[in-house]
């Protein structure tokens, strides 16, 4: 595997050839590459490891590749996509349930490069849908499949819905961070993967890990050698390494801006870092092959 740090620090030394003055601009996107879209979930075992920071920042180093984003906020506790981004939607997920919006005018744009489709606490009443009405919203859900990539930024935890979204995607990265309660928490959720998933669904995971937050390099591969050897131990589950981001302070500077660190300074290290995961996502392959968004969708939604 690539060595992370020895390419980050490859990154660092050339950013004094960048201007100041692109700090807060997000390079224009040319062209679409036509692609298949690839399904991303984003998920946690507890919350308050920075999952929505690393959903909405991968989100805009994929669109500074010149791919088309959308990021969906799945978590239906505490939607705060577009908190991140300082946007107050009018409309979320819940109007297109009610069939009261179309998905394409609750999509909401941003200056980002990236599209968001807000989350709604009423996502969770799925099941008390009609048939019609569940009809009309895969349909929906179905209209997203225009773009390269869409990020679902799932609830933390191991609820019935996130499992159903990580199994509906082409891939799933956990996040977690050096404290030993995110640690515990996040080998609770690949245990649950396992079970659930594998023996229930028939399913081949391919999980892939990002620890969140760490001061250096080397306390991340302990934390990733950890997971991965007793999830390999105990689970008989195979988890990739991902890579890490540094604990940094433009992250906090950024929630309280309301604005991406990515945008505030792209060649801080926590910037540096997300670049660094998704080029190494792009030159990868899908984990399955689902039949595209759609029939991942309707998977879904018929396991609800």
């Amino acid at each position: 595997m690539e060595d992370q740090a020895e390419k980050l620090r490859e990154l660092m030394r050339k950013r004094s050839e960048n201007s100041a003055s692109t700090a807060e601009k997000v390079q224009p996107v040319k062209t679409w590459e036509q692609k298949k879209t690839r399904v991303i979930t984003i998920s946690s075992g507890k919350g308050g490891v920075g999952k929505t920071n690393v959903s909405v920042n991968m989100a805009i180093a994929y669109a500074r590749l010149g791919k088309k984003v959308v990021v969906m906020d799945a978590d239906l506790g505490l939607a705060n996509v577009n908190v991140m981004l300082g946007l107050v939607p009018k409309y979320n997920l819940y109007h297109v349930m009610r069939k009261q919006k179309t998905m394409k005018e609750i999509l909401e744009e941003t200056e980002y490069g990236i599209s968001i489709v807000a989350g709604a606490s009423g996502l969770s009443k799925i099941a008390n849908l009609t048939e019609d009405e569940r009809e009309n919203f895969i349909n929906e859900l179905t209209t997203l499949a225009n773009v390269d990539i869409i990020i679902i930024d799932t609830s933390a935890g191991v609820s019935k819905n996130v499992l159903d979204f990580i199994v509906a995607a082409n891939d799933a990265i956990i996040i977690t961070t050096p404290e030993p309660t995110a640690i515990t928490d996040a080998y609770g959720i690949t245990k649950i993967i396992a079970t659930e998933m594998v023996n229930k669904a028939g399913l081949g995971i391919g999980l892939k890990l990002v620890v969140n937050r760490v001061k250096s390099a080397e306390e991340a591969k302990k934390v990733a050698e950890r997971m991965i050897s007793i999830a390999g131990q105990f689970l008989n589950l195979k988890i990739e390494y991902l890579g890490f981001i540094y604990d940094d302070s433009v992250v906090s500077q950024a929630v309280l801006r309301t604005k991406p660190f990515t945008v505030i300074d792209p060649k801080s290290k926590a910037s540096l870092c997300v670049q660094h995961l998704v080029e190494r996502m792009d030159k990868t392959e899908v984990r399955h092959e689902s039949g595209g968004f759609a029939v991942m969708m309707k998977r879904f939604f018929n396991r609800t």
